[in-house]
């Protein structure tokens, strides 16, 4: 089934989201600025229309893609080398990303999805069945609680999820300017507020050092501590690895540092994490995804499976998919992808769906490729841009 065109649309939100980590702050931007917002690419193949989703994070710590790359990437170099070959040469699609222009991981992520959403409209499949099969039907759910100077912003964010939607692992946001202390008071007051039966971890998003984490473990152990995530910079390999001898135990996740196959290997071989932090729009789509979790595997690690998601249903069953297709063993429970689940506001582009969660868990979607209906009447009504590969 050989791709005839490509569409890439960048798409307006009606609201602006606006959240803060020690890296700076997540913020989706103003209506009708390109920034922030949400690149849409739609493929067309014998007469099937794959769609994939991925908005840029950038400005900020995280990656250096941006909306303009995105666009950039997919219009002039990915693009026109796709037309002609058949959605179903996936492999042949990654070599083609790799000689042409390296990285690129969130136009590579559009891409990916919207090519296996094709696949699965094709065979009348979901997208799960071509991924390894559906090891979980429900999904368990993790919360991302923003930083904020008020820890009583972060009680009520936290006992919300619990109390209203049923979450029962929560993420805090960590890294004050304050010093790790003032993190730790957020933590016991979060700890206090939601009982001692959910799981609360910390993402300090490379804002510690190495001595500042290991003393800041023992303090937050006291409260039962769940997990740490990327606590020091990505390349602190060493550092990483010291951390995970002094965390008695307690799970050490890598987000930032594991963003390739080449990153996981090395993460691997340093004994630098127990948990990789695969997100498919840092690591390019399901094709790396799946290699990382076989280097996890062949490591007897776990994987955790994020992404917000921020008022995507796209992007958001690309990662419910990925994860249903991984048996119980392999994956720390709990995922991220609530931003596009109706929790922070319905997905603009999709008028009807049942994608949404329930006591703390989504459904696997069942319909054939990602099983998102898109409203291509609200694509035309939100439109920033659009560009056409024919």
């Amino acid at each position: 089934m050989g791709i005839e065109r490509i569409e890439v649309i960048v798409t307006d939100f009606p609201t602006r989201l606006v959240r803060h980590n020690s890296g700076g702050v997540y913020d989706t931007g103003g209506s009708g600025s390109l920034v922030g917002k949400p690149v849409l690419v739609k493929i067309y193949a014998d007469g099937v229309v794959g769609y994939g989703q991925i908005r840029p994070i950038s400005p900020g710590h995280f990656m250096p893609d941006t909306v303009y790359s995105m666009v950039g990437a997919i219009t002039d170099f990915y693009g026109p080398r796709l037309l002609g070959l058949d959605i179903f040469d996936v492999e042949s699609v990654v070599t083609m990303f790799d000689r042409m222009l390296p990285a690129n991981a969130n136009a590579r992520a559009a891409i990916d999805h919207a090519l296996h959403d094709a696949m699965g409209k094709a065979t009348k499949r979901p997208v799960y069945s071509l991924l390894g099969g559906l090891c979980q039907k429900q999904i368990p759910l993790e919360w991302s609680v923003s930083m904020a100077d008020d820890p009583q912003m972060m009680v009520g964010d936290a006992t919300q999820a619990v109390e209203q939607f049923g979450i029962r692992v929560l993420c805090l946001k960590a890294g004050s300017k304050a010093g790790w202390k003032e993190d730790l008071k957020k933590f016991a007051a979060v700890r206090k507020a939601v009982g001692d039966d959910v799981v609360i971890g910390i993402d300090p998003n490379e804002a510690w050092s190495v001595d500042t984490t290991i003393r800041a473990i023992q303090e937050f152990a006291k409260y039962e501590l769940g997990y740490i995530e990327q606590p020091v910079k990505r390349h602190d390999l060493a550092g990483m690895a010291a951390i995970r001898r002094e965390a008695h135990g307690i799970p050490l996740l890598a987000d930032e540092g594991c963003m390739t196959v080449e990153n996981a290997y090395a993460l691997a071989h340093h004994e630098a994490c127990d948990v990789f932090c695969i997100k498919l729009y840092k690591v390019g789509g399901f094709g790396p995804a799946k290699k990382i979790a076989a280097v996890a595997e062949a490591a007897n690690l776990q994987v955790n499976i994020g992404g917000l998601a921020v008022w995507s249903q796209l992007e958001a069953a690309a990662g419910v998919h990925f994860y249903a297709s991984l048996p119980v063993h392999r994956v720390m429970p709990a995922a991220e992808f609530i931003g596009g689940l109706g929790l922070m506001g319905p997905d603009p582009l999709v008028s009807e769906t049942d994608f949404v969660v329930r006591d703390g868990h989504v459904s696997v979607p069942g319909g054939a490729g990602l099983g998102v209906r898109i409203d291509d009447r609200s694509v035309e009504r939100l439109t920033l841009r659009r560009e056409i590969v024919k």
